[in-house]
């Protein structure tokens, strides 16, 4: 980055992010926090990147996704968040980030391995029992989380054509 030839680290990351700032606005109203650091002092000390994928974001904005403060506990079809708050779900998509913590928490030991990581080899450890599904975990970066993620879409959309299938039967036939 040219700025850093001549400015101290700290004065490049109050640049960025208020270049952030005006390109993406307000986003702490969507759920969205804000590192408390820079994103360069944040990969020099933390060795992490902050990355916002813009398509998620229109899609935060537009309400499509909504991003929640914490879980407290999933049940059948719901999920009570730390605030109190229930919410009936389809579906939910957890960002882990780029090291896996999996194992400690998710009380399910069929499909990740100890490391965190899927049991099932390449190429079929993108999904799991129960709407259980992992995107990312082939080591083949980009490429193959874009893989996963496209297998995954596949599969929920098929799940969800023979859900909306169902009930449109049981409708006519009851």
């Amino acid at each position: 980055m040219l700025m850093m030839k001549w400015l101290p680290l700290w004065l490049v990351d109050k640049v960025l992010l208020i270049l952030t700032w005006f390109i993406l606005g307000y986003i702490e109203k969507y759920g969205l926090k804000r590192p408390t650091i820079g994103p360069l002092e944040l990969k020099n000390t933390q060795g992490k990147t902050p990355v916002l994928d813009i398509g998620a974001l229109e899609k935060i904005r537009s309400r499509k996704i909504n991003v929640v403060p914490g879980i407290k506990k999933f049940s059948y079809g719901t999920v009570e968040l730390v605030n109190g708050e229930k919410l009936e779900i389809d579906s939910v998509v957890l960002a882990t980030g780029y090291c896996s913590n999996i194992n400690y928490w998710l009380q399910e030991s069929e499909f990740f391995s100890k490391n965190g990581f899927p049991k099932a080899p390449f190429p079929n450890s993108w999904k799991g029992k129960s709407g259980l599904y992992a995107v990312g975990f082939t080591r083949r970066g980009l490429s193959g989380a874009s893989a996963d993620a496209i297998k995954i879409a596949q599969d929920i959309s098929k799940i969800y054509q023979e859900n909306l299938k169902q009930k449109e039967a049981n409708f006519f036939y009851t």
